[in-house]
């Protein structure tokens, strides 16, 4: 059986447009809090935002460029493009739908409403006619579109108003308002408190307004349109002399890239018609969208509002390892690993390794890799004020980052400015390990403790994040790690390691000599088991080895968030794969692997996902776990999440999803993480009195 057939894959953007369905699945669940909900709508725009910008921008190159590969789907660009303009519109129309008929009702029961202008209380009109005046009309500018003002550079996923215009002597009957992002998308009514809170769209404002600009001629109608661009950066490391610069270079064509989608709002076809011939886009690239345009706007709301009634119940995480003379934490790293479950235990603690060792004045050095952190970080300050103490201090930040580019090149320089090495990887790669060491002198001699983790230096989203976090000051993996800080920040080759699964170099061959291994157990009446906790599955040849695995009898189980390319219960082929899927709370980030290896399991955790990129353009590293305490704290988890009847849902033959039949008593796994943890913050408060 050819098991590369194309009928056995399932075409990577449909399968992320139906995660991104599942995300939208969270806001239409009545279970979940209301501004929860809300939260999840805006995040459905913001994904499909980067979708857009990214994937269909991508193959709209590929279209252009006469290119005739296919994925190992079969689909061409010209049917992915096809596929995905219809699947995108049920999305979107399913996405508003929810706003409309679910969400916005139900918060203006709880006093949260949001109104179009016109159709405000005279007095309330009268102080955003004025806060116009005072506030925004100084800032807006027509632009007309004639001979003489050839159309905007309008920045990308800006909020615009396409103006129809009349009167004699015109050049044109057309203009464009941009309105600028400085201003505030939300505008509160003044009278707003605690019990009642009303707002308006200030796009909403601008196009009641938006005669005011035009003097003498009258507006025939003002209409709002939004334009996504192509945001992919196109830099040759082998040709940039300064790879810093370089990107620098391209992040300012960023809003100058090709048009790839345009969003209208009750314009007249005429119009959608002629912003389509500006844009170079075609009838499939419209969307037409209700009120608001952009339902990412409503982010602030869902996250600034004080309304905890509406709100998850907060949580404390657990503080694993404290700081202070009896709580030092190097000392706890050596007398045995520790294994962090984020964010029911504390990133506070990934934080605290590096503040001691900033402190510490045995420490010699810190190296540690930087992915994304967030534009508060305290990393930052820390690595600075090591540095200033004399410490070596070298810090691999990866530029190309996508979406972080700006802020990892603010950090790079910054970082330098004050003494710290900073490199930017390994050529034609992604630093995409998360990784920390630090060398301190002791007693006995030189000794290393790391630092490994699934997810970013990222403190914001370490609290929104499932992740799991590795300490440890075993010789055999601090000298992998060392290893690999030595190759990416200079030229050595990577020595083979003792522990650490690293990609590109032996990841991927290491990965399919694991499901082998489980074939071959399988077959001799072995025990023979798969199971994998990741973010995507697309890597074609792992997927068919997968399938080998089923055919040999191996049972599969698969925890997969986003995107899955393997189709699940085909018959001869994957009838003993499972695939499900947990959208919840947290945004599950972990990967886990996990093999049966004939009763003595190995698991693996690390950085990267089973795909083409993470096998083979970035650098990864994925460690195993080893104690016997430490295998029964995963194995734990994993059995949690398996369990899952409440977010689980399970993917089907055809690439769609249903929910995890409800069998039992209900299991959520994010909540019952959240409860143990609750129950180990009591039991350590009892321990201390």
């Amino acid at each position: 059986m050819d098991l590369s057939d194309p009928k056995f894959f399932i075409n990577r953007e449909l399968g992320w447009l139906e995660f991104n369905q599942r995300v939208l699945d969270q806001a239409k669940d009545p279970a979940v809090p209301l501004l929860e909900r809300l939260k999840f709508l805006c995040i459905v725009s913001s994904n499909l935002d980067e979708f857009f910008e990214v994937r269909v921008a991508g193959l709209k190159q590929v279209l252009q460029s006469g290119a005739q590969d296919t994925g190992p789907d079969g689909m061409s660009a010209a049917q992915q493009l096809a596929a995905i303009s219809k699947r995108v519109r049920r999305l979107v129309a399913d996405q508003y739908a929810c706003w409309g008929t679910e969400i916005k009702p139900q918060l203006a029961d709880k006093n949260v409403r949001f109104h179009r202008y016109p159709d405000v209380d005279p007095a309330v009109r009268t102080h955003f006619e004025e806060y116009f005046e005072r506030e925004i009309f100084p800032v807006l500018t027509p632009l007309a579109i004639d001979p003489a003002h050839p159309f905007p550079q309008l920045l990308n996923k800006s909020l615009n108003l396409i103006v129809e215009l009349e009167g004699e002597g015109l050049g044109t009957d057309l203009a464009v308002v941009q309105i600028p992002r400085i201003l505030p998308r939300l505008l509160p009514f003044p009278d707003n408190n605690a019990a009642q809170q009303d707002f308006i769209f200030l796009g909403n404002l601008v196009q009641d307004r938006v005669g005011r600009l035009f003097h003498g001629v009258k507006v025939r109608g003002a209409y709002m349109f939004r334009i996504t661009r192509n945001s992919n950066l196109y830099v040759d490391e082998e040709e940039a002399r300064n790879l810093l610069r370089a990107i620098e270079d391209e992040l300012r064509k960023l809003n100058r890239g090709n048009a790839v989608r345009l969003e209208v709002q009750d314009a007249p076809q005429q119009l959608t018609d002629r912003l389509c011939d500006i844009f170079n886009l075609e009838k499939e690239d419209v969307y037409r969208v209700e009120w608001p345009i952009n339902l990412l706007r409503l982010m602030p709301i869902a996250t600034e509002l004080d309304r905890p009634d509406l709100k998850y119940k907060r949580f404390t995480p657990v503080t694993v390892v404290g700081l202070g003379e009896e709580h030092d934490i190097f000392f706890h790293i050596r007398k045995g690993d520790i294994l962090l479950h984020h964010p029911y235990d504390s990133f506070q603690t990934v934080l605290d390794f590096i503040g001691q060792a900033a402190e510490d004045p045995q420490v010699l050095a810190i190296k540690q890799t930087l992915y994304r952190t967030s534009s508060d970080s305290p990393l930052i300050p820390l690595l600075v004020q090591a540095s200033r103490q004399g410490k070596q201090v070298v810090v691999a930040i990866e530029l190309k980052a996508r979406f972080d580019e700006a802020a990892n090149i603010k950090w790079a320089r910054q970082l330098r400015e004050a003494g710290v090495d900073v490199v930017y990887g390994v050529a034609g790669l992604k630093t995409h390990a998360k990784m920390a060491m630090v060398v301190r002198k002791e007693f006995d001699g030189i000794r290393r403790y790391v630092h490994l983790g699934t997810g970013n230096y990222h403190p914001s989203t370490a609290k929104l994040y499932t992740d799991l976090s590795f300490f440890t000051a075993r010789p055999e993996i601090t000298e992998d790690v060392a290893n690999l800080f030595n190759t990416v920040t200079g030229v050595s080759h990577l020595p083979p390691p003792n522990r650490l699964l690293v990609a590109p170099w032996h990841l991927h061959k290491d990965i399919l000599r694991f499901i082998d291994r489980e074939i071959e157990n399988a077959r001799a009446g072995r025990p023979a088991a798969i199971f994998a906790k990741l973010n995507a599955l697309v890597q074609e040849e792992i997927i068919e080895a997968l399938y080998r695995a089923s055919r040999a009898g191996v049972k599969v189980d698969l925890l997969v968030r986003g995107i899955c390319a393997l189709r699940p219960g085909l018959p001869g082929v994957s009838e003993n794969i499972t695939v499900r899927s947990i959208v919840g709370r947290f945004l599950e980030h972990s990967r886990i692997y996990r093999f049966e290896n004939a009763g003595d399991p190995h698991y693996f955790i690390g950085s990267a996902d089973w795909m083409e990129r993470n096998s083979f353009h970035r650098v990864e590293a994925v460690f195993p776990v080893e104690s016997k305490g430490m295998k029964q704290h995963v194995q734990d988890i994993i059995d949690s999440f398996w369990k899952d009847n409440v977010k689980a849902e399970s993917l089907l033959p055809d690439g769609t999803y249903r929910p995890v039949p409800r069998e039992g008593e209900p299991w959520d796994a994010q909540e019952e993480f959240l409860a143990e943890a609750a129950r180990r913050r009591k039991r350590h408060a009892a321990a201390q009195g």
